[in-house]
C-alpha cells in the first residue's frame, strides 16, 4: 500500500479518539505515530473496538518521547495542528507524505514540541471564538482531507 501522509499524535489523551483516528489512517492510506506519554494501554478494549479490525491495515509506531519520534524520522514537512497556528489548515500546500502532528486532547502540544520544530509550520483549523477546541478525531479527519484532496485523492 502506498502512504499519503504520516500522522504523529503527540501524547494521546482518549483511546477512543486514537481509534478513530486509526481507522481513518487505514481509510486514507496515512501512517500513524504516537508519540508517549499516552493516557491509555493501546491494547485497551475500547480503543480496538473504536479501530475495529483496521489495526492490520495500518503501519503504527510507537515512540518513548518527542526525541524518539524525531531521531527515527526524517521528514521534508511537518505541520503543527494548533489553536495558536498562522494560517488556516486549507492555505498551505500539502505534499504526499507530509507530517501532521496533533498534540494530546488536554494539553495540546507542548512548548518542548514548539521548540524542536520552531521551523515548522503552525497552522490552525478555524472555529467560533468562544470555543476552547475541536475533537482531536475530528480535527484530524479535517486536515487530513484537505491534504488528500489537495493531492487529488491520489493512492498511488
Amino acid at each position: 500500500m502506498s502512504v499519503t501522509f504520516q500522522i504523529v499524535l503527540f501524547n494521546p489523551q482518549i483511546p477512543p479518539n486514537t481509534g478513530n483516528i486509526l481507522r481513518l489512517c487505514a481509510n486514507t492510506g496515512s501512517i500513524l505515530h504516537i508519540v508517549k506519554p499516552i493516557g491509555f494501554s493501546i491494547d485497551t478494549k475500547s480503543m480496538r473496538r473504536a479501530g475495529l479490525d483496521y489495526y492490520s491495515n495500518v503501519q503504527m509506531y510507537v515512540y518513548e518521547n518527542l526525541d524518539d519520534f524525531l531521531s527515527k524520522n526524517n521528514f521534508n514537512n511537518i505541520f503543527l495542528i494548533t489553536k495558536f497556528g498562522k494560517k488556516r489548515y486549507d492555505e498551505v500546500i500539502y505534499k504526499k507524505n507530509d507530517y501532521l502532528m496533533f498534540g494530546s486532547e488536554i494539553n495540546g502540544l507542548s512548548e518542548e514540541v514548539y521548540t524542536k520544530l520552531s521551523k515548522s509550520t503552525k497552522i490552525f483549523i478555524p472555529m467560533f471564538p468562544e470555543n476552547r477546541s475541536i475533537n482531536l478525531s475530528n480535527a484530524v479527519s479535517i486536515c487530513v482531507y484537505e491534504a488528500w484532496k489537495q493531492i487529488k485523492f491520489s493512492t498511488f
